[in-house]
């Protein structure tokens, strides 16, 4: 689908701009991030805790999942190298000890899946997402800090990923792995997901990964296997009559669901715009564009409900699911800040307001700090857990990050009025 050529200098509201910059800054330091200071951090076992439950109470006994110790790790790196509060650097350092002190295998390599609240390994697979998030969270920890140890650390599961995951195909990986590397039959990332040997969820964690060790390891063949992972997406996950990601595939990627995320299509819609950006290649940017705005208005277009807010999903009996969880808000927010700034469609900007100021009305817990993790239709939250295995800080902060950046940038543009 090709974008419709548009004026590319924005006209904007400043005073708007400018009030949304200090809503997601309030956010950001005086919401998301305090939680993730005050009840996460465990004094007895090191590290943080595996779980808070819904009333805000940490539970230090409960295991502790590499994907939520990544992206704390990402999300105090991050948050330090933007922001430069020493505290968050502090948070960062502690992630990154514990990663390596008891997730990485000191004999095989590769991060397990789970471990028990004193370290003790419980679940050993090697699921290419959760290395994937640990190249993400270690590589963003050496761009905060300049740590050497951690670049390399990310560079040796880079080479594992490539060594035993890479299937021949060019932008293609198996899903998991056993402790010893060997392929495993069981590859879900949970009882949610189709038994299918390939989805786009881990590819678009291993591309978000990629993109990231790039910044700080411009290595030829890593440019050449991201690159693979772009054109992966373009030839086998967009749909261009629909503007949709396919979600799984069979070893030759046909197609094996009919479901739609609405928050994978937004999130990849810039990701994938990210990737382009760090290889530096402005043909293949020009075709990037075209799909992340195509996959944009599709989200805004079907979506986004009557309040802003966007929708869980399209299941794969055609039904949609009116429940607003918290990490699609947060990706739309990022993705639909992306499209205006692409396009200069004002559109996409009124939608990021609006998507805004549901956040903060409805998924923000006022009393209890943080973000529901789900919304039924009416606003009212669902007594979930505040921190668990998927529960996380990355989406919402990063949607903070993310938008001060892009916000700031909106305001220096000089013909704004």
């Amino acid at each position: 689908m090709d974008v419709p050529k548009v004026n590319r200098t924005p006209t904007i509201d400043r005073a708007q701009v400018a009030w949304l910059y200090q809503e997601v800054q309030q956010e950001l330091t005086g919401n998301i991030l305090p939680f993730w200071t005050a009840r996460t951090p465990d004094p007895k076992y090191g590290g943080f805790v595996g779980r808070v439950g819904p009333d805000g109470s940490p539970d230090p006994e409960a295991p502790r999942g590499a994907i939520l110790n990544a992206r704390i790790l990402w999300t105090f790196a991050a948050a330090y190298r933007q922001l430069h509060q020493p505290c968050y650097r502090a948070l960062a350092e502690r992630a990154y000890a514990y990663i390596r002190e008891y997730f990485m295998d000191p004999v095989q390599g590769g991060v397990y899946w789970l471990v028990a609240a004193n370290g003790q390994p419980l679940d050993t697979r090697k699921h290419v997402y959760a290395q994937a998030f640990a190249i993400y969270g270690l590589s963003e920890w050496c761009r905060a800090s300049g740590e050497a140890e951690a670049c390399l650390l990310a560079q040796t599961l880079y080479q594992l990923l490539e060594r035993y995951c890479a299937d021949g195909t060019p932008g293609s990986y198996i899903e998991a792995c056993d402790q010893s590397w060997q392929p495993l039959s069981d590859v879900r990332l949970s009882d949610k997901d189709a038994p299918e040997p390939r989805s786009m969820n881990t590819h678009l964690h291993v591309l978000e990964a990629y993109t990231n060790l790039y910044r700080v390891w411009p290595d030829a063949h890593l440019a050449q296997q991201l690159r693979a992972l772009v054109e992966r997406f373009l030839q086998s996950m967009y749909h261009p009559a629909t503007g949709h990601l396919g979600l799984f595939f069979d070893e030759r990627w046909q197609p094996r669901s009919r479901a739609i995320s609405f928050g994978h299509d937004i999130e990849a819609s810039w990701l994938l715009l990210e990737a382009a950006d760090v290889l530096g290649d402005a043909a293949l940017r020009a075709r990037v564009r075209n799909v992340a705005l195509h996959l944009a208005r599709a989200t805004l277009a079907e979506g986004v409900a009557a309040d802003g807010s966007l929708y869980y999903e399209i299941n794969e009996a055609g039904e949609l699911n009116t429940d607003r969880h918290w990490w699609p808000q947060a990706e739309a927010f990022v993705g639909f800040l992306n499209a205006f700034q692409e396009s200069c469609d004002p559109t996409f900007f009124e939608a990021a307001v609006r998507l805004w100021r549901y956040i903060r009305q409805v998924q923000c817990d006022r009393q209890g700090g943080e973000w529901f993790a789900r919304v039924r239709a009416d606003g009212t939250p669902y007594a979930d857990d505040k921190v668990d295995f998927w529960k996380c800080p990355y989406h919402n902060a990063r949607a903070c990050l993310e938008g001060l950046r892009r916000l700031k940038t909106l305001l220096h543009i000089e013909t704004a009025v």
